[in-house]
C-alpha cells in the first residue's frame, strides 16, 4: 500500500507560479514511476505529466515548456513546478503512483486526495 499526500495549492494570478509537492509512505518510493493528473469543473481528469523510476519525463502539450515534474527519492517526495500558469490550469491536481517503475496505459493503483489550484485572470 502506498500513502499519497499532496500540498501547495492555492490561488495565483494568471503568470504566477506554484509548486506541488505529492509526500509518498508505505512501499520503496524509488520503484515507482509516478504522476500527476487534474480533473477541471465539468472535465475527465487528465494527466499532465509522469516520471519514471529512473527520472525520465514526460508532459501534456498544454503543460510542457511550463511545467516541470522531479523527484526526490531521499525525501520520497514527488514535485511540480508550474511556471507562467494560465486560468485554464485551473483544477484539482492529484499525484498518483504506478505499480512498476515505467509509466504503463494500466492507470496508476495509488492516488492522493487532491489539492486545488486556481488561477485567477
Amino acid at each position: 500500500q502506498v500513502q499519497l499526500v499532496e500540498s501547495g495549492g492555492g490561488l495565483v494570478q494568471a503568470g504566477g507560479s506554484l509548486r506541488l509537492s505529492c509526500a509518498a509512505s508505505g512501499r520503496t518510493f524509488s520503484n515507482y514511476a509516478m504522476g500527476w493528473f487534474r480533473q477541471a469543473p465539468g472535465k475527465q481528469r487528465e494527466g499532465v505529466a509522469t516520471i519514471t523510476s529512473s527520472g525520465s519525463t514526460a508532459y501534456a502539450d498544454t503543460v510542457k515548456g511550463r511545467f516541470t515534474i522531479s523527484r526526490d527519492n531521499a525525501t520520497d517526495t514527488v514535485y511540480l513546478q508550474m511556471n507562467s500558469l494560465k486560468p485554464e490550469d485551473t483544477a484539482v491536481y492529484f499525484c498518483a503512483a504506478y505499480t512498476m517503475g515505467v509509466v504503463t496505459t494500466t492507470p496508476p493503483r495509488y492516488w492522493g486526495q487532491g489539492t486545488q489550484v486556481t488561477v485567477s485572470s
